[in-house]
């Protein structure tokens, strides 16, 4: 085990303290993803800018929880999965999309599930996706934006996942009624 570093406002470089006041500001505590970031000023930095411009995107809160959960599911994040649904909950998304998000099963629309298939398209195929996959996603109602805007979600959460599996971030408290594991298939 690594033995990630996870900070408190009192532990933490100085350079982290005030991005980690911002945090607890934000979400009225330090989340543990935050903590082990902080060690990193930069890192933790540029996750809290990129999270801030994603939330700024065109995407509804329905669509923006779409990017951030497959990518979590994909990932297998065992710390991102309960805190995105907890968060997903916190801006009124349905349950009925968390559970299709995190159980791997169809969404409510065709429209969002063309935005989950797109976002895995691109993480699986490392953004080499296919003048016919664009096609879809754009017969979906999509545009040029909404491709970029996926992008820098998965920037984003790339950052969390892979922190989250190097350090194994222990899952906030507050999740714990939310905790994830991926569905393994029963056999045919």
């Amino acid at each position: 085990m690594a033995n990630f570093p996870s900070h408190d406002l009192e532990s933490a470089p100085e350079e982290s303290k005030p991005l980690l006041e911002k945090s607890q500001a934000a979400f009225g505590r330090l989340p543990g993803l935050h903590k082990v970031m902080a060690e990193s000023p930069q890192h933790l930095e540029g996750y809290q800018l990129l999270h801030q411009l994603f939330l700024q995107t065109d995407f509804d809160n329905d669509e923006k929880t779409v990017v951030w959960q497959t990518i979590n599911v994909e990932n297998e994040c065992h710390y991102c999965v309960p805190a995105h649904t907890g968060i997903a909950r916190m801006m009124k998304v349905s349950d009925e999309i968390s559970n299709a998000l995190r159980d791997e099963t169809p969404l409510p629309n065709a429209r969002l599930e063309a935005l989950r298939t797109f976002t895995l398209q691109i993480m699986n195929q490392r953004g080499n996706v296919t003048d016919e996959q664009l096609q879809v996603f754009f017969d979906a109602g999509y545009s040029h934006r909404a491709v970029l805007d996926v992008v820098l979600g998965l920037a984003q959460k790339t950052m969390s996942n892979y922190v989250n599996h190097m350090a194994q971030t222990p899952v906030d408290e507050v999740f714990h009624p939310l905790l994830w594991k991926r569905k393994v298939a029963e056999p045919a």
